[in-house]
C-alpha cells in the first residue's frame, strides 16, 4: 500500500488515528518521561508525520494529558472486575482488587510495574495545571472507588475500630503510588508483591470477620 493510500485511510479513522499517537505516547513516557520524549520520537513511533500529529493535538502537552485520561480509563476499566459482582462480599471485592494489582508486577511484557498517571504526577504537576488536573483526577477516582468498598464493608462487618473509609483509601493509594516507584527503582517487583500483601493484611485486620 503506498504512502498516500495509508495516509487517506488513516485520515478515514481519526479516532484510530488518535489512539496510535496516545498509543506511542504511553510507551515512550512510561520508558523515559515527559521531557525525555519528544514529538519527533512520538511520530516515528506511530508511524505519523507532524503534520498528522498536529491535526490531533495541539502540543505534546495536549497529547500527554490525553494520555493519562486514557490510561485512567484503562486502569478503572481492569479494576472494575473486582466490583462488578455486586453480590460479593466488600472484603472479597477489595481482595480482588490487590490481586488485580499484585498481576501488573507479573507481566512478562513489562520491565517493571509502571504507572503513567504516578509519574505523570512525580514530574510535572508542580509545573503545568493540565497534567496536575488530569493526574488528581484519576488518583481521587481509585481512592473514591476503594472508600467505597470500605465503606460497604463496615455495613457488613464490624470494625475494629473507628476509621474513615476516605482516609484508608488514600494510604493505600499512596502505598501502591510508593511501591511502583521504589520497585521500578530498586528493580523488584517483588518489593511491590510484598507491600501489596501486607497492604491486604492492614484492611482484613481492620474489621472483626470471624
Amino acid at each position: 500500500m503506498s504512502k498516500k493510500a495509508t495516509s487517506t485511510k488513516r485520515e478515514r479513522d481519526p479516532a484510530a488515528t488518535r489512539q496510535r499517537l496516545i498509543d506511542a505516547t504511553v510507551r515512550l513516557m512510561l520508558q523515559q518521561g515527559f521531557s525525555g520524549t519528544s514529538v519527533d520520537q512520538i511520530c516515528k513511533a506511530a508511524g505519523m508525520t507532524k503534520g498528522g500529529f498536529f491535526h490531533h493535538f495541539e502540543n505534546k502537552e495536549a497529547l500527554g494529558t490525553a494520555a493519562v485520561e486514557w490510561w485512567g480509563q484503562m486502569g478503572t476499566a481492569l479494576y472494575a472486575e473486582a466490583w462488578k459482582d455486586t453480590t460479593l462480599d466488600p472484603l472479597e471485592q477489595l481482595h480482588r482488587m490487590f490481586d488485580i494489582m499484585v498481576g501488573f508486577t507479573r507481566r512478562p511484557d513489562e520491565a517493571a510495574c509502571v504507572c503513567m498517571v504516578g509519574m505523570m504526577s512525580q514530574e510535572m504537576s508542580a509545573t503545568n495545571p493540565a497534567f496536575q488536573a488530569a493526574c488528581e483526577k484519576e488518583l481521587n477516582l481509585w481512592t473514591a472507588n476503594v472508600a467505597r468498598m470500605l465503606t460497604a464493608a463496615k455495613k457488613r462487618h464490624k470494625p475494629k475500630s473507628k476509621f474513615d473509609p476516605v482516609q484508608v483509601a488514600w494510604f493505600l493509594n499512596s502505598l501502591w503510588q510508593g511501591s511502583m516507584l521504589v520497585g521500578k527503582t530498586c528493580r523488584s517487583q517483588e518489593l511491590i508483591r510484598h507491600n501489596l500483601k501486607l497492604a491486604r493484611n492492614y484492611v482484613d485486620g481492620l474489621f472483626q470477620t470471624n
